[in-house]
């Protein structure tokens, strides 16, 4: 098969993306809570994975959950920590989740704005201090919240097709 294939992809591989530099156009940002918005980059459905920027405008707690998989993080602006641990990741730090780890996410008094790019895959678990569980997210939940706010905004509900594979 590879020796007929006329690009770079195998035929039966879903097409790259390419995601320009993070443009002024605001509206790409989807909103998630209050001074909260992520930006997608990659909304695999496949593998059930995705990838954003998570940009953060406000101090304090941001969220109790765990992930069942794996998760990767590279600090773009700003700076964020978890409750339960002692290092802060700060620009340019990438942060490595453990599956079933639970953790607190939280923002600096001092930091106006945090951005860092998450790559995650299977779900994000949320709980209360109790360790009950009181939501979720997932790739088609992520998909959802973008096409509501899309099409709120007048970007049109297929505008976030361009990220899902």
């Amino acid at each position: 098969m590879y020796q007929n294939m006329a690009g770079s992809a195998h035929p039966l591989a879903p097409a790259e993306i390419a995601v320009p530099a993070m443009p002024d156009d605001e509206r790409v940002w989807v909103p998630q809570a209050e001074g909260v918005w992520f930006r997608p980059l990659m909304l695999n459905t496949l593998a059930g994975q995705w990838c954003n920027l998570l940009r953060v405008r406000r101090a304090g707690v941001l969220s109790r959950h765990l992930h069942p998989n794996p998760v990767h993080g590279y600090v773009i602006k700003g700076r964020w920590f978890y409750k339960e641990h002692d290092w802060v990741a700060e620009t340019g730090s990438y942060v490595f989740e453990p599956p079933g780890e639970v953790h607190t996410l939280m923002v600096p008094d001092d930091c106006p704005e945090m951005i860092t790019f998450f790559n995650i895959t299977g779900s994000m678990v949320y709980l209360d201090e109790q360790n009950r569980h009181v939501g979720y997210e997932d790739v088609f939940t992520k998909i959802d919240m973008c096409r509501a706010h899309y099409e709120k905004i007048g970007l049109g509900g297929a505008f976030v097709d361009q990220f899902v594979r």
